[in-house]
């Protein structure tokens, strides 16, 4: 169901977020993610970029990432690519994400993350794309983990429970699917 319509308005900014994951050939997967700012109005960042002035319509940024994992969703390599930006210097940020290879996503890894790329290194906005990157990622490599579960003597507790209303440990969902861990009146 559609939101409510909402009083008169004008439309001043676009942001898009796009994100896809792969399954690659050597058995590794890769997590894109792609975001667009636009303005629908003219404005100025840096005299020296750009020609001053960034169009209405014109991307103020376009970026890319893309990180490269493996089942247990350690980062085996990292690219980014600022494409438009508001300042020249903003592009420096992209070589940065190579210092994510080797993390491990997971509950606590924006705070891993923050201790490899400092904030005055970094791109506000490539970082904001670690969310939707590691949600695609659980997407994208769901049905991976419960084959991989499957074959296990002895089952662990799915990540995914606990996350959200519908997957709480003590609800119907995980009562149906996972009976081995539903927990009766838990919360």
């Amino acid at each position: 169901m559609p939101l409510l319509e909402s009083t008169p308005r004008k439309k001043m900014h676009h942001r898009y977020i796009d994100c896809e994951g792969f399954l690659r050939d050597d058995g590794l997967w890769d997590i894109e993610a792609h975001m667009r700012d636009t303005r629908t109005y003219d404005c100025g960042y840096d005299e020296n970029h750009r020609g001053g002035v960034i169009k209405a319509g014109e991307p103020v940024h376009d970026m890319w990432l893309r990180l490269t994992i493996d089942l247990d969703f350690v980062i085996q390599d990292a690219q980014a690519s600022s494409d438009h930006t508001p300042f020249g210097i903003c592009t420096r940020a992209a070589v940065e994400m190579k210092a994510l290879v080797g993390l491990k996503m997971g509950q606590g890894w924006m705070k891993l993350v923050r201790q490899r790329i400092d904030t005055h290194k970094s791109c506000t906005h490539l970082m904001d794309l670690l969310g939707p990157i590691a949600a695609t990622a659980y997407q994208t490599l769901h049905v991976a983990l419960e084959e991989r579960e499957a074959r296990r003597t002895e089952r662990q507790k799915p990540m995914i429970l606990d996350t959200c209303i519908a997957l709480a440990s003590d609800g119907d969902v995980v009562k149906k699917h996972w009976p081995k861990f539903y927990q009766s009146g838990k919360n």
